[in-house]
């Protein structure tokens, strides 16, 4: 069995040969053992600037943000401040929606599992002021809602940008200074920032999107999205070492590295509980808890959360049973391979587990009856139409829109094949692997009603 020096040895020969095979400009890794922690950074932090990428860069964290504002969250029913179980109204009387009745009755758990049902992809910037999230949450009141508050899951971003607003209200504080009063501090954070002007700081990471196909990945020209979803994903910022302080927080029942309660043990081991099942979406895990997402590897449970931000993309997975943890950022290209070559060899050496085998089509798929996947399903942020050609071939065409559109994502035809089950895959690997396009629910017709991606995408054709 290796051990940490002999990981870093591998990292340090690997991790360059890795970025160039899948295109990643730049990385950085951390992995913790029992507390102990090695580190290793490859790469370039911009193509245009040719600055080296090293162990105490910062990177976007993306979505693993609603880790922290959950754990914002957890820490006001820790302190009585917050009942999870209680109309969000009852905190946010200025919380609207589209369908007044479902949210009278949503709850902040909901809100953290992605129960709540309203459409969640909602990015509109509404400044850079400490006002941002509050004006973002007002601006809620025309999103449609999907299915009934806590009847499945669909990811849900702008639940996320409610949650932040909750803190800040209970709090009497922004977003921002919560972070930092209430985690930063107490973690002895030393390289993590609360968006660019914080970041400029720093040695930091530029993120890279390729404008064509099979084209070479090249310095975005946006390095975030808006303050708004800042509890979203958009802002935060840090090195690989720091959020396995915060990782490490959680294997330890709440404690901080000092040995103080951050967090209580009761509320640390609440969030790792299934709330939700998920439908068989491959990557994205087996269920949710409360904020976390939750795998069920060959060996024993292991949770986390991903995170993709404008041609940023960060990976973090916990073993609280065996007290692992790893956490990879990477700044464009394909980082998805990357990391399952990187955390098989960890999660396998070091906690005794093994990463699930992700869905693979047929070499010879067989035919489908596609009538009950055909039509058209439509979100905010995109269109996707599902048809079949005279030969039997199931095509999905997709057009993105609105936030999706701006920051530069393009048309694309994809050719669907069948697998197990009321799902599809792409004959092709998108961004690595071939993500399950499920169909679910029943429009009364026979026809399903949702195409779920871990976003449940609704039927919008008779």
């Amino acid at each position: 069995m290796m051990n940490l020096n002999e990981l870093r040895t591998w990292l340090e020969g690997r991790l360059p040969s890795l970025l160039a095979e899948h295109k990643v400009p730049g990385a950085a890794i951390a992995v913790s053992v029992r507390g102990e922690v090695i580190d290793a950074a490859a790469g370039v932090l911009s193509k245009s600037t040719g600055v080296e990428a090293t162990v105490d860069s910062l990177f976007q964290v993306g979505s693993i943000t609603k880790l922290w504002t959950a754990t914002l969250i957890m820490q006001l029913v820790d302190e009585g401040k917050l009942d999870l179980d209680v109309p969000v109204r009852l905190y946010l009387p200025e919380f609207r929606l589209e369908d007044d009745s479902a949210a009278a009755i949503i709850t902040s758990r909901q809100l953290l599992s992605h129960t709540a049902g309203f459409e969640g992809d909602i990015f509109t910037d509404t400044g850079q002021g400490d006002d941002a999230i509050a004006k973002l949450v007002k601006l809620l009141a025309d999103v449609p809602q999907l299915f009934a508050p806590g009847e499945m899951f669909s990811y849900n971003n702008a639940g996320y940008v409610v949650l932040g607003r909750l803190v800040e209200v209970l709090r009497g504080k922004s977003y921002d200074e919560c972070l930092r009063e209430y985690l930063f501090t107490p973690l002895q954070l030393t390289h993590a920032a609360n968006g660019p002007y914080e970041a400029i700081l720093f040695r930091t990471a530029v993120g890279h999107i390729v404008n064509e196909d099979d084209g070479e990945p090249e310095p975005s020209p946006i390095w975030a999205l808006s303050r708004s979803t800042a509890p979203v994903g958009s802002m935060l910022n840090m090195r690989p070492r720091d959020l396995l302080k915060f990782a490490q927080m959680h294997i330890d029942s709440g404690r901080g590295p000092a040995g103080q309660q951050i967090l209580s043990t009761g509320s640390a081991a609440a969030m790792l509980e299934p709330q939700v099942k998920l439908p068989e979406l491959g990557w994205m895990g087996d269920a949710w808890g409360l904020g976390f997402s939750l795998f069920e590897y060959d060996g024993g449970p292991v949770v986390g959360h991903d995170g993709g931000t404008i041609g940023q993309t960060a990976f973090l997975r916990i073993c609280p049973e065996q007290d692992v943890s790893i956490a990879l950022f990477c700044n464009g290209g394909e980082p998805l391979p990357v990391f399952t070559e990187i955390a098989a060899r960890v999660l396998g050496e070091f906690a005794g587990l093994k990463l699930p085998e992700l869905p693979t089509p047929a070499e010879s798929p067989a035919p489908v009856d596609a009538s009950r996947y055909l039509g058209e399903y439509s979100s905010r942020v995109g269109t996707a139409v599902v048809s079949q050609d005279t030969e039997g071939r199931i095509w999905l065409e997709k057009t993105p829109k609105g936030a999706y559109a701006e920051v530069g994502d393009r048309p694309e035809r994809i050719e669907l094949v069948a697998t197990e089950g009321d799902a599809l895959l792409p004959a092709q690997k998108q961004f690595g692997m071939h993500m399950p396009h499920v169909f679910v629910g029943d429009d009364g017709h026979g026809h399903a009603l949702f195409l779920h991606t871990g976003r449940a995408d609704r039927r919008v054709d008779a």
